[in-house]
């Protein structure tokens, strides 16, 4: 091969790497489903959040309908607040309520939305009433094992 052939493969094959760089690291930031429809903002209460982070996807039947903007606390309810970023061609009704859902068993976390059956639909800078906070993983295990603990112990 000459020069120029083997400078051509060698620039073509780092500018493929470097694609598949910049790839990977959307993937790894939840940055790669960038939406540019506009969307209406609502918030909700939870006691724990768990793992929760900022651009979760929020999900309604399985469908990515918006992602959390923003997470922070209350400090007059002594509660986590997460602020979601709802598309606007996604509607919900005023009584939907909100959970804290894992994909897996390990998996990342994301905000589940049921949808109620008001006939008033949310609107920008609503509040969704009713949630559900994450279960955490070692909470329930130290539920098991303290009460597998007091029902050995009882039985003497």
């Amino acid at each position: 091969m000459t020069r120029e052939k083997t400078d051509f493969w060698v620039g073509l094959f780092v500018l493929l790497g470097g694609i598949a760089l910049l790839f990977l690291a959307l993937r790894a930031g939840n940055m790669s489903s960038f939406s540019f429809s506009s969307t209406y903002q609502v918030t909700a209460h939870f006691d724990n959040l768990g793992g929760l982070k900022v651009r979760a996807p929020v999900k309604s039947s399985g469908v990515v309908v918006g992602r959390v903007s923003s997470i922070g606390f209350d400090n007059e309810r002594y509660q986590a607040v997460a602020t979601l970023d709802l598309e606007e061609r996604y509607q919900f009704p005023d009584d939907s309520s909100a959970s804290i859902l894992t994909s897996g068993l390990l998996g990342e976390q994301y905000i589940g939305i049921t949808p109620g059956g008001d006939e008033k639909m949310l609107a920008d800078d609503s509040q969704i009433k009713y949630t559900q906070s994450a279960v955490v993983l070692e909470e329930l295990i130290s539920k098991f094992l303290y009460s597998t603990a007091d029902k050995e112990g009882g039985s003497k």
